[in-house]
C-alpha cells in the first residue's frame, strides 16, 4: 500500500505545484499571440472578402487582447516557486512580462478601439462617397478628403497596434528564453 501511495504521490505532486501551470499559461500566451498574428490574420485576409475580413477582425481582436491580458495575469501569478514574491526578486523575470502587459493594455484600451472605430467610419464613408459619385453620374476614383483623413487615422492607429503587438511578442520570447534557462534536466 505504501508503494502505491509513494507512486501516486510522485506522479500527482506536480498538480499541486504552480510551475506546470505557469508553463501552461505562458505557452498558451505566446502560442496564441504567434498564431493569431502570423497565421489567422494572414489566412483570413487572403481568404475573405474585405467586408467579411473587417467584420471578423472587429470581433476577434477585442477578444484576442482580453485573452492576452488574462493569460499575462495568470502567467504572472503562477511564477514559480512563490508567485509574485519570487518574480519581483529578479528584474529579468518581471520586466519582460511588464512590457508585454503594458503593450497589451495599450492595445486593449487605446489602439484597438481606435482602429475599430476608424474601420467602421471608413465603411460608412465609402457608402457616402458612392452615393455622391452616383448622384454626380461620373466615376471619380479619387478618395474624398474625408476618406483620406479616415485612412490616415486608421493607418496610424493600426500601425501602432501592430508595433505594440510585436513588442509584446518580443518581450514574451525574451521571457521564454529566461524561463528556459532555469529548467534543470535530470538524467
Amino acid at each position: 500500500m505504501s508503494a502505491l501511495l509513494e507512486f501516486l504521490s510522485s506522479y500527482l505532486s506536480p498538480l499541486f505545484s504552480i510551475a506546470p501551470y505557469h508553463l501552461l499559461f505562458y505557452s498558451t500566451l505566446l502560442g496564441s499571440a504567434l498564431y493569431q498574428s502570423f497565421v489567422m490574420t494572414k489566412v483570413a485576409y487572403l481568404a475573405l472578402p474585405r467586408s467579411s475580413f473587417t467584420t471578423l477582425q472587429k470581433k476577434i481582436f477585442p477578444l484576442y487582447f482580453r485573452g492576452q491580458a488574462i493569460l499575462l495575469v495568470l502567467t504572472t501569478v503562477t511564477f514559480p516557486p512563490g508567485s509574485l514574491v519570487s518574480m519581483i526578486q529578479h528584474k529579468s523575470d518581471w520586466i519582460p512580462l511588464t512590457v508585454a502587459g503594458t503593450t497589451t493594455l495599450l492595445n486593449l484600451m487605446v489602439y484597438e478601439p481606435r482602429t475599430r472605430k476608424a474601420m467602421t467610419e471608413r465603411i460608412h464613408q465609402e457608402t457616402r462617397d458612392a452615393k455622391v459619385r452616383a448622384a454626380a453620374s461620373f466615376e471619380n476614383r479619387e478618395p474624398s478628403e474625408e476618406m483620406k483623413k479616415l485612412n490616415r487615422i486608421f493607418s496610424r492607429n493600426h500601425a501602432m497596434s501592430i508595433h505594440l503587438n510585436l513588442i509584446s511578442m518580443g518581450a514574451l520570447v525574451f521571457y521564454g528564453f529566461r524561463l528556459a534557462s532555469k529548467i534543470q534536466v535530470q538524467a
